[in-house]
């Protein structure tokens, strides 16, 4: 069992967004736990498709990033910071939560352009000082989006999962990805209690994990290096697994060293 002044990093999956019950289950389950800290860290990947849809844009992935052309920054921005952001403190206020809305330069992580070809695409660098650890000292719930800004000050699309990896680490806590799957699937589609780098290895190589699972399932495997401890993938349809894994209870799959 993890020690009470741990800090628990929860990444939402974007898929969330479209289930509002669920939404509402996940934050009531975090309502009853006043005794940890958590930090909510999301994406909103089926809002932004709908936006950028609306706009006119055509959108296109690449290894399980979303190619972010500077044209289309502010929708994407709009959907993750605006309404995804504010959808989740609406949910979590309703259940007697005090939510704190922030971006990643609030949170102390920093972007800087991942690939050209990506387009607005970053990846995580240090930041400046976060203001997480005093939010949380006065009761507050961090809600953080993935959207990041270089030292210039330009916005970039952060891959979320990668982003509470780095808060993650930022904070010595515990990670778990809340994802719309259970845990992990073998090439059986039955679940994969705990995962090494060579197992990883392996089914990315036989193609049993692809596409945005495998961006994931790699971050959760840095994440677990450089936290020196398992990194967590289980499901939003099922918040008592928060519960279970506070108690010391398996439940999802454990990504290990």
């Amino acid at each position: 069992m993890t020690s009470s002044n741990t800090t628990w990093v929860i990444k939402l999956g974007g898929a969330l967004l479209n289930s509002p019950q669920s939404v509402q289950a996940l934050f009531a389950t975090l309502g009853t736990m006043t005794d940890t800290r958590f930090v909510v860290v999301h994406g909103g990947g089926s809002l932004v498709d709908r936006w950028l849809h609306d706009a006119g844009f055509a959108t296109a992935k690449h290894q399980g990033l979303r190619i972010s052309p500077a044209e289309q920054m502010p929708y994407i921005v709009g959907a993750l910071a605006g309404c995804a952001n504010k959808q989740l403190m609406g949910a979590a206020i309703a259940n007697g939560l005090e939510p704190a809305g922030l971006s990643l330069y609030e949170a102390g992580v920093n972007a800087q352009q991942k690939l050209k070809a990506l387009g607005r695409v970053g990846e995580c660098s240090q930041g400046a000082r976060s203001a997480i650890p005093a939010l949380l000292e006065v009761g507050k719930l961090p809600v953080v989006s993935s959207v990041g800004f270089d030292e210039q000050g330009q916005w970039f699309n952060v891959n979320a999962d990668e982003a509470a990896a780095a808060i993650a680490k930022q904070l010595d806590g515990e990670l778990i990805f809340m994802t719309d799957v259970e845990a992990v699937l073998d090439k059986s589609a039955q679940p994969l209690h705990q995962l090494s780098a060579e197992q990883i290895d392996e089914l990315i190589a036989q193609g049993v994990i692809s596409g945005g699972m495998e961006v994931k399932v790699k971050t959760s495997l840095l994440a677990a290096q450089h936290l020196r401890r398992g990194v967590y993938i289980s499901s939003w349809q099922k918040p008592e697994n928060l519960v279970a894994l506070l108690n010391g209870e398996h439940v999802g799959t454990q990504i290990t060293m």
